[in-house]
């Protein structure tokens, strides 16, 4: 079943392979305004991530066996490679703040995203912000699909998505584009080159083949729950889609505007 939704899911995982923003990136402008719109996406990431841990592990007091010792363990060793993870300094630090810390390297804005964060600290509901947040349509789009998934609290379901649909789906080839960019002495892009470079590596040699293996352990021989797998995960690449093409624009836009100027 894994080999029949990989062959289903291909030519959607190929046209975002293939997207054409890889291309338009040219300047470090152009990245920085990437970043400011990618850094929700490796945000929301992380709750589909958690969410999988207290599906999957007990994390109550007092404590229970969560009846999936196996699917436990899994989960348990991506948490802690995507939320301890060691940064390019030496020092421990999860994935979303790697990147934070690139774009702060880089003089990208994340204020929206803090924003979003500070209200959630306030207590607010994540589908009353992002009902009321002033964000492009792919943003929002994309994120309320994530929470609409968080909140199946089916874990075969968020576990296709976060398998499927996610952070993997960035090529090499993006990477070398940014070692290229012509940038001033003042910009730094270790920091992103780092990020990207470390977290395809994870992907490859760590996180995916487990991923696929707690897939394995969840769905097992249940049918409909290898259909809900593949519907969702289809969903979750069309969204990301959407999302590129969003940020392709913004850039797009961004140029026209400083060539008016």
């Amino acid at each position: 079943m894994i080999e029949r939704i990989e062959k289903e899911l291909y030519p959607l995982r190929e046209q975002l392979q293939n997207h054409k923003i890889y291309s338009n990136v040219h300047s470090i402008s152009d990245i920085r305004l990437f970043m400011e719109h990618h850094i929700f996406a490796v945000w929301d990431f992380m709750s589909l991530l958690k969410q999988l841990q207290n599906l999957l592990s007990c994390n109550e007091v007092p404590w229970r066996p969560s009846g999936f010792p196996a699917a436990s363990r899994l989960i348990n060793e991506i948490v802690w490679g995507e939320e301890s993870d060691i940064n390019r300094k030496g020092g421990p630090m999860s994935h979303f703040e790697m990147y934070l810390e690139a774009m702060e390297s880089l003089g990208a804005n994340p204020k929206e995203m803090f924003h979003v964060l500070d209200r959630l600290k306030n207590g607010e509901n994540i589908n009353l912000i992002l009902g009321d947040t002033p964000l492009p349509a792919h943003l929002l789009d994309f994120m309320k699909f994530t929470f609409e998934v968080v909140q199946t609290k089916r874990p075969h379901i968020i576990a296709a998505v976060f398998t499927f649909g996610r952070e993997d789906l960035i090529p090499d080839m993006f990477i070398e584009i940014i070692k290229n960019l012509k940038k001033s002495p003042e910009d730094n892009l270790e920091d992103l080159v780092y990020y990207f470079e470390r977290h395809i590596e994870v992907d490859a040699g760590e996180h995916g083949p487990l991923a696929l293996e707690m897939i394995h352990q969840l769905c097992g021989g249940n049918e409909s729950k290898w259909e809900e797998s593949l519907r969702f995960s289809r969903r979750a690449l069309e969204l990301r889609i959407k999302l590129w093409d969003g940020i392709y624009d913004s850039i797009c836009n961004q140029k026209t505007l400083t060539h008016i100027a």
